[in-house]
């Protein structure tokens, strides 16, 4: 078929292809561990559900304004006014189909054919793809595991040209939980001070999975917030990933850019998960500091596990609920059929057809060397899985 060229510009996330592969097995009646989707394994909370179900008695069922309902759109701003100490006001939200739209809708708004923009890798694999969608080109710099896998302000100077138009991060990182601190914000704030032109994107979608102390924004800096662009949403820390629902805080100008976007592809969010949200971020956050507590349970019990596998080299990691292991120490080696493990590809393939255990290539991460595994999954199942994986890990030659 004669299909459009734009599909050739970008590629289908391998965490939703892992996924796919995964549903797949199970409906062959094998037991799969699934340790690649980043959603939480909890339910939403009971006061946010019955937020919706009373939404629906009252017919909130029409069509909402494109940028989100005033009242979840102020519902935001006391948030990010309570939370982050950041003042905004409900002219600079837009409310979208989850945190993934809000993106898209931000680099459509802002990037242009040739345009460059900055990710600094280990990067969640749908930014680099969606500056392609765009037309921009991607200019990705490596970090390191030396420095927790997050840019200096040195490699971000070095980095900068006069065509770069955005600088795209998230604090907390996925893949590797990365947290930056207030220093490390501070000195890259000089380098964009000292380049206007660039506009920053930070994905905080990931703020309340934090194991460390307060959470902080690049958008603190009052010389930078008027080109500073926050992501976040309710998939995460509210346990509502298939409620879909993101949100920008912006420059007012860009806000209204990424609404007229939006009014294109979507108009508004779900009218329902909307007053939902607004009970969210409003109500009790109980559920979601508990929810918080018990990942930092796994996370430890997950990090003794992995120590107990031979060659596998992992820090741990702040934030967020991931890990992501150098495994290239596997590289090379053979498994029981013969075939040889290549790369992380190969290795995630090996595990997921011999161990039954899926997780994430870290090439789609930007750093070949490594895995992605999630530990939004119950102790149990973590247990499992990961006796899985050092089984077939031991297993090869």
């Amino acid at each position: 078929m004669n299909l459009s060229s734009l599909l050739t510009r970008f590629n289908e996330p391998e965490t939703l292809k892992m996924a796919k592969l995964g549903r797949e097995l199970r409906a062959q009646g094998i037991d799969l561990t699934d340790l690649s989707l980043g959603e939480p394994d909890f339910d939403t909370p009971v006061h946010i559900k019955d937020a919706a179900k009373k939404a629906i008695d009252e017919n909130y069922s029409h069509y909402p304004p494109v940028a989100g309902f005033l009242e979840l759109r102020q519902a935001i701003c006391t948030k990010l006014k309570r939370d982050n100490g950041l003042e905004y006001t409900p002219e600079q939200i837009v409310v979208s189909t989850g945190a993934k739209q809000s993106i898209a809708n931000l680099v459509l708004s802002l990037v242009d054919k040739d345009d460059e923009v900055i990710i600094p890798t280990p990067y969640w694999v749908t930014y680099s793809e969606i500056v392609k969608l765009a037309g921009g080109k991607v200019n990705l710099v490596k970090t390191t595991v030396e420095n927790g896998y997050k840019i200096t302000a040195e490699q971000l100077k070095a980095a900068i040209t006069p065509k770069t138009k955005l600088f795209m991060y998230s604090s907390p990182c996925n893949p590797t939980g990365a947290l930056y601190s207030r220093e490390e914000l501070t000195a890259m704030a000089e380098v964009f001070k000292a380049n206007p032109q660039v506009f920053i994107m930070s994905d905080e979608i990931y703020e309340h999975i934090n194991f460390t102390g307060k959470h902080q924004s690049i958008a603190q800096f009052d010389f930078l917030k008027d080109r500073t662009i926050i992501i976040n949403g309710f998939s995460k820390g509210f346990a509502m990933t298939g409620w879909r629902l993101g949100y920008i805080a912006a420059p007012a100008e860009i806000a209204k850019a990424c609404d007229k976007v939006q009014g294109q592809f979507t108009s508004g969010a779900n009218s329902i998960a909307q007053r939902a949200g607004i009970a969210a971020l409003l109500g009790d956050l109980t559920p979601t500091y508990e929810m918080t507590r018990i990942f930092h349970q796994r996370r430890d019990k997950v990090m003794e596990l992995l120590n107990e596998i031979p060659n596998i080299i992992c820090d741990t990691p702040p934030a967020a609920f991931y890990m992501f292991p150098d495994v290239k120490a596997y590289f090379g080696k053979k498994t029981p059929a013969g075939e040889v493990i290549a790369n992380a590809d190969d290795l995630c393939m090996y595990l997921l057809n011999t161990a039954h255990v899926s997780v994430v290539t870290g090439k789609a991460f930007g750093e070949s060397n490594c895995i992605r595994l999630s530990f939004a999954n119950s102790t149990e199942n973590l247990v499992k899985g990961i006796g899985k994986i050092k089984k077939a890990l031991g297993d090869l030659a």
